[in-house]
């Protein structure tokens, strides 16, 4: 196979272009006996005269002409990608395909996308909500949203929360008709809704309390896949929820909803915004987690009472 170098076929575009070794040379930035050799070299692996040259002129062989037609609109393609490129660097854009569960988007879609979309036109955001842990990688996306705890190891992690309590909640009226528990053993005897993920696993009940610990396997009449949902089924009064606090911080300021066990609430390191340390990441996808920084910081200079 005969092999041609870029800057060979540079040159002689060049060279066929201008009709002129002196004027390729000046558009190239080279000189023109360093253009004279990169042709002799193209040539003679090519094993053809792709120019007739005289002291006064410089004309392409029917050869030359062949390759120029063929190779002229390949390296105009090549000079439109690199300027494509380019402009994308100046002008950030393409989509960033984030997973996360739902209540792990709020915080993002209320207090940084707004403004990154409205400065960054060229740039659009995919959410899909799910509650399983995905693999980002094998399934395709630029970055997740989880918990602390949850990022794998050999992800670059950036915290934009604080710390999340989970508390057992219930509304008055389940209340007036089962007594409120007074230790974590006691939720055995209730009727209690879980969460189950989308692998099939349970969220564990695992309560804490000035260095104790309980894991109470409880028991009850619904399990769901939605903290929504649960949230709803609390406020219907069906039974105990195991949430997270600021999920039902405004029901629990309205009395709608009641801590029970308030002291056995333990607390996980909040969520971040993950995506491989292995890869180079996407411009769009760097700007998206400088803004996520950035707002997070704001967050620890003056922090709010909740996401």
């Amino acid at each position: 196979m005969i092999r041609a170098g870029l800057p060979e076929l540079t040159a002689f575009i060049a060279i066929a272009e201008q009709r002129s070794f002196s004027g390729a040379a000046k558009i190239l930035g080279v000189s023109a006996s360093a253009l004279s050799h990169s042709l002799r070299g193209l040539e003679s692996r090519l094993e053809l005269r792709l120019f007739n040259r005289t002291t006064r002129s410089v004309a392409l062989t029917e050869a030359g002409e062949q390759l120029f037609k063929r190779v002229q609109p390949l390296l105009g393609d090549l000079e439109s990608a690199v300027n494509e490129v380019t402009s994308e660097r100046n002008t950030p854009s393409g989509t960033i395909r984030l997973s996360a569960s739902e209540s792990s988007f709020k915080p993002l879609i209320r207090h940084v996308m707004p403004g990154f979309l409205r400065d960054n036109p060229q740039i659009h955001i995919e959410c899909v909500a799910d509650s399983r842990l995905v693999d980002i990688v094998a399934d395709g996306f630029d970055a997740g949203i989880r918990l602390y705890d949850d990022v794998p190891r050999d992800m670059i992690a950036v915290r934009f929360g604080p710390d999340v309590r989970f508390a057992a909640v219930a509304s008055p009226q389940y209340l007036l008709h089962h007594p409120q528990p007074q230790a974590p053993h006691d939720l055995k005897a209730h009727r209690c809704i879980r969460f189950r993920f989308a692998s099939g696993t349970l969220f564990r009940w695992d309560l804490s309390h000035l260095g104790r610990t309980a894991s109470v396997d409880v028991d009850g009449p619904m399990t769901m896949d939605n903290l929504n949902l649960m949230t709803e089924a609390a406020l219907s009064g069906i039974g105990i929820a195991w949430l997270p606090e600021y999920q039902v911080k405004e029901h629990l300021q309205a009395g709608h909803l009641v801590h029970v066990l308030p002291d056995w609430g333990p607390y996980y390191p909040g969520p971040c915004l993950y995506y491989p340390a292995n890869r180079h990441p996407p411009m769009a996808l760097r700007m998206f987690a400088d803004a996520v920084r950035e707002w997070a910081r704001g967050q620890a200079s003056n922090p709010p009472g909740t996401c």
